[in-house]
């Protein structure tokens, strides 16, 4: 008897390990799914029925084989010349817009889509993108630009000098009552004040305090204006065409990479041609009279004039996939929500100041990168405190200035 439990016991064990491997390895390929389909597929589908550019996905590894798919996101167009009869009606329903073909996906790669996919759709709803942030996650505040110091230091002046002219009466007053009675109080109080103002003005001390505070003043004034120079923050321009980030970064999902292809892997963003509008808006809202600017700049072959928003000076070297591939920085950490802005504005005053307190502050990504093995093994021999990016010469001129 004791033999039959020992068994049961092992085979229930054996099956609890081989359960949690799977469950694993399920939540490992939907994670490396849920990348490659925001990256590649999100301009173009949705994870649920609803349709975008192309079908809704939900269920799509019920409808049809592994084989199938794979070979489809190889190579559409082979799949429907083959006379697929499948694929031939997608391709008829969605107005012969032919799907972009996807040939260095591997399958485990497309099997991990799968996968999120279905994890998507068994998954409780994430928040829309659009929703307002959880509590402790406030939107940064813009800074002042200290013009309401100044409004106070001009008011705190102002009541010193009436308490100072109430303070001269009051001394006058008692100094007259004690040398010939209250009787001998003759003149008028509003009389006194101004004969006390009058003397305060003469008073050469009264004079240069004055002048020495007006001086400070306005030192401080020229000084916030000249910190003042080359920063726009708030900068919203009107654009040539109204694009709205709101909807296609927001409400449809579509990954920054997709539109600014050097965002992760160079080192400007770029600013999307007219071609990759295209991708999406030779099948869906043809007549918007927005979409039709686009479709005059490609007949004219004349670019977009585009107006930038974020721009550093020409003394300053940045280097977007530094932040966002190595450092693994999100695009809200620099330019603000996003996804929330019906037109792009500049959150951050990318000053100087703000890079280097930046780098001051952010830790090191140093996780799976070897490179950073050994500096990370000598700082923790000398530090408790994580590396951060000062650390490894973040503070230096030669990084940003050469």
């Amino acid at each position: 008897m004791f033999c039959k439990k020992s068994t049961l016991v092992k085979s229930l064990l054996s099956f609890a390990i081989l359960f949690a491997s799977v469950s694993a390895t399920f939540a490992q390929d939907a994670a490396e799914g849920e990348t490659l389909f925001k990256n590649n597929c999100a301009a173009c589908h949705n994870t649920s029925d609803e349709v975008l550019v192309g079908p809704g996905l939900k269920g799509v590894s019920e409808r049809r084989p592994i084989e199938w798919i794979v070979k489809w996101v190889h190579n559409p167009q082979a799949v429907i010349a083959s006379g697929d009869k499948y694929a031939n009606d997608l391709y008829n329903k969605f107005n012969k817009a032919a799907m972009t073909p996807y040939p260095n996906f591997t399958e485990p790669q497309i099997k991990s889509i799968i996968a999120y996919i279905d994890a998507a759709n068994v998954a409780p709803a994430a928040p829309a993108a659009g929703a307002a942030p959880a509590a402790g996650t406030a939107a940064p505040a813009a800074q002042s630009s200290g013009g309401m110091l100044e409004v106070l230091l001009v008011g705190l002046l102002i009541i010193m000098v009436i308490v100072l002219i109430a303070l001269l009466s009051i001394v006058s007053t008692l100094s007259k009552i004690t040398t010939a009675g209250e009787g001998s109080i003759e003149a008028p109080l509003l009389q006194r004040l101004a004969e006390n103002a009058k003397a305060l003005a003469a008073n050469s001390a009264v004079k240069t305090g004055i002048l020495v505070l007006a001086l400070l003043l306005g030192g401080k004034a020229t000084i916030d204006a000249a910190y003042g120079v080359g920063i726009h923050q708030g900068y919203a321009p009107e654009q040539p065409i109204k694009f709205s980030h709101k909807l296609h970064a927001g409400q449809y999902q579509i990954n920054c990479n997709y539109c600014h292809t050097g965002v992760y892997a160079g080192k400007g963003a770029n600013v999307p041609s007219a071609n990759i509008c295209m991708n999406c808006h030779n099948a869906i809202k043809r007549e918007s009279p927005e979409i039709q600017k686009i479709y005059n700049a490609i007949e004219n072959n004349e670019p977009i004039q585009w107006v930038r928003v974020h721009n550093l000076p020409d003394l300053a070297y940045f280097n977007h996939s530094q932040h966002t591939n190595v450092g693994g920085l999100e695009c809200k950490n620099c330019h603000g929500e996003i996804e929330k802005m019906e037109v792009v504005e500049q959150r951050s005053s990318l000053t100087m100041g703000w890079c280097i307190d930046c780098h001051r502050e952010t830790d090191v990504n140093s996780k799976g990168n070897a490179y950073y093995d050994k500096l990370v093994e000598v700082h923790n021999k000398d530090s408790k405190t994580p590396l951060k990016v000062q650390n490894i010469g973040g503070l230096e001129c030669s990084k940003c200035h050469y």
